[in-house]
């Protein structure tokens, strides 16, 4: 890779991973690959993440283009989240992903970055 990593010229492996590389960013986008949720449904499927970073993630991912947020109109107020097309896309990704873990992790030996709750 002979471009430079980082900033506007940065080759697209990079910028994904700008986008994605933040903490609780693919366990929510592996959520929502299920289907729209609220925030509070989200909250429960992403265990151990704290309403303020979700809700920082979710704006992050917002912006990004990846997610998209309905506010609904009933009393009181609900806030929906479902992936983009773009989103969608990440699917094969989240995956492939997945499939890594199966050959390569030991399911029996503890993540310690799984054990960290709320950052």
């Amino acid at each position: 890779m002979s471009e430079t990593i980082g900033g506007k010229d940065a080759p697209p492996f990079v910028r994904a991973v700008a986008v994605l590389q933040e903490k609780w960013s693919l366990l929510i986008v592996g959520s929502l690959l299920e289907g729209s949720v609220g925030f509070n449904e989200l909250s429960r499927k992403v265990a151990g993440v704290c309403p303020a970073t979700l809700s920082q993630r979710l704006s992050l991912l917002e912006d990004a283009g990846i997610v998209a947020k309905t506010v609904h109109s009933t009393m009181p107020p609900r806030t929906s989240y479902v992936l983009t097309a773009s989103g969608e896309d990440l699917r094969p990704v989240v995956d492939a992903m997945a499939a890594w873990a199966e050959r390569h992790l030991n399911p029996k030996k503890p993540c310690p970055l799984l054990a960290a709750e709320c950052a």
